[in-house]
């Protein structure tokens, strides 16, 4: 496996958000929705930018959607996120072995700071992208191509790690490897639809993949 940069999606990936992202969704939709979600309609929420997904339930009053869903989020944060089994130590060994690592994400900046801050894997990171660094959000390849070039590593050179279908997408459309973690919320057959070139059960698995 001649990879030498790793980049990772965030939440649903490196850090377990997933209650406190349907937590504010819920919050926010029983102000503005038409009706009560479920949950399996909110985890299709879970991976496009924020902004999209809330255009779905009110299209009229996205902004102060928006607000609503951070003013939640930020507040109830630091009861909700942990880091995924093995995700710290990983990333660890990982640098230690020299590998270049990136995170891209379709969250915003500042609450990607305090994620990875929580979860103690601020500094870990050599770059990186969020929503707010770039035009076009993933699938789109522009996040990953902006990581890549910040990195100096060739697509053909770099493994494009989430638990989320727009996370491989936009790594097959960017010409990197992709791996899906099969502890993905939307269940890991999602991803095996998409043939990513690699199925994680535990992040330590890259370890073993990358054979340093």
């Amino acid at each position: 496996m001649s990879i030498r940069t790793i980049l990772f999606d965030l939440d649903g990936t490196l850090i377990d958000t997933n209650e406190l992202i349907i937590a504010s969704f819920t919050h926010t939709i029983s102000q503005y929705g038409d009706r009560d979600y479920t949950r399996e309609e909110i985890l299709d929420f879970i991976g496009p930018p924020l902004v999209e997904s809330l255009a779905k339930i009110n299209p009229d009053k996205v902004e102060e959607m928006v607000e609503t869903y951070r003013e939640h989020n930020i507040k109830n944060h630091d009861r909700y996120v942990t880091a995924y089994d093995g995700v710290v130590e990983t990333m660890h060994t990982l640098k230690e072995q020299g590998f270049r690592l990136g995170v891209v994400t379709t969250k915003m900046k500042n609450t990607v700071h305090m994620g990875l801050e929580l979860t103690n894997l601020d500094g870990l990171f050599e770059t990186v992208v969020t929503l707010d660094d770039v035009t076009n959000a993933k699938p789109h390849p522009e996040p990953i191509v902006r990581a890549l070039q910040e990195l100096d590593t060739p697509a053909s050179e770099a493994l494009m790690v989430g638990d989320n279908t727009h996370d491989i997408e936009a790594g097959k459309n960017a010409g990197t490897k992709t791996a899906g973690v099969a502890w993905t919320v939307k269940g890991r057959k999602v991803l095996d639809d998409l043939h990513p070139d690699y199925m994680l059960d535990n992040m330590r698995d890259l370890l073993q993949m990358t054979g340093r």
